[in-house]
């Protein structure tokens, strides 16, 4: 990117997560960012001379319209961060968790095509993929995750409902079937021979998020202890500002922990006589799972610090 301000276009600004990002890059006032005006928002053409005059576009889509506006930029110079699942898991896309793998943030900041994690992956992935990588967990153990999120993770659709008149539940599970968009995003990136069982649900709560994995550790083979556990995820994040590894011992963990924040806590709870695991990661679904995990890899490609903007 040039050496002066970098221009943003943020495609779907006036949706949740594109809200939230707009926020966080108005308060770091370190890119210029460019708007169409809304009665051209849904123009391709005046999107299409807009991203070719910006040096990033963010597209905070839903899926097929995401895919759509990717087709529009035709130039190779503007570069592209997906809030979408659209291309979580496609060829020629990096994956925007610059604390996964090591050289992943290198590899953001090279890359031209980004793809934003989805909230309940980064929890998941956090917790996960060290220990799989360290081999303490089986890379063919099926495992699964059970997460609950505020209802803002729904979009503008599911506050509207959410916040209407009329009653609603204090808690409620849903793809009941198995099938949700993010599985094959965990599968692919924890690297598992498996997909997850992933067992999601939304609180009667505007933000926040818990992700949860249970692990029978006495079962492995290697049958790791907690403080083995947990000593491998203080390895594989002690040089991050955003993921803190926390003690285990804990009364409680609740969906506020994280909220307001793009920070992401990890914590390795359960019985050490009996080597049962409970990981635990709490996180915002609008900040460290949306808004938060865009600016970062943002602030990566653009040479910024990466935390710059961000509530910690």
């Amino acid at each position: 990117m040039p050496t002066n301000k970098p221009k943003v276009f943020i495609d779907g600004e006036a949706g949740t997560t594109g809200l939230g990002i707009r926020a966080h890059l108005d308060a770091l006032d370190a890119v210029a960012l460019k708007s169409l005006p809304s009665a051209q928002r849904k123009d391709p053409a005046a999107r299409r001379g807009m991203m070719a005059e910006v040096d990033l576009v963010i597209l905070c889509l839903p899926d097929d319209a995401a895919r759509e506006a990717v087709a529009l930029i035709d130039n190779g110079r503007t570069r592209v961060i997906d809030a979408s699942t659209a291309h979580r898991v496609a060829d020629g896309w990096t994956y925007g968790f610059p604390e996964l793998e090591p050289g992943q943030s290198m590899a953001i900041a090279e890359a031209a095509r980004v793809s934003n994690p989805g909230c309940y992956p980064t929890g998941f992935l956090a917790l996960v993929r060290p220990l799989v990588r360290a081999g303490l967990v089986p890379a063919d153990w099926p495992i699964t995750v059970n997460a609950i999120s505020g209802y803002s993770g729904g979009g503008k659709s599911m506050i509207a409902e959410f916040e209407g008149a009329g009653p609603n539940a204090a808690a409620r599970a849903y793809a009941l079937g198995g099938a949700h968009k993010h599985v094959p995003e965990m599968q692919k990136q924890a690297r598992l021979e498996h997909p997850p069982i992933f067992a999601p649900s939304v609180a009667n709560t505007y933000r926040g998020m818990i992700v949860e994995v249970p692990l029978p550790l006495h079962m492995f083979v290697r049958r790791p202890s907690l403080a083995a556990c947990e000593t491998v995820l203080r390895e594989a994040y002690k040089d991050s500002p955003i993921v803190r590894v926390s003690a285990g011992d804990v009364a409680l963990v609740t969906i506020e922990d994280d909220a307001g924040t793009d920070r992401l806590t990890l914590r390795v709870c359960g019985n050490a006589e009996t080597g049962q695991a409970r990981l635990i990661a709490t996180l915002d679904n609008l900040g460290k799972g949306a808004a938060g995990a865009a600016v970062q890899s943002l602030n990566i490609m653009a040479g910024f610090d990466p935390v710059a903007g961000l509530v910690l």
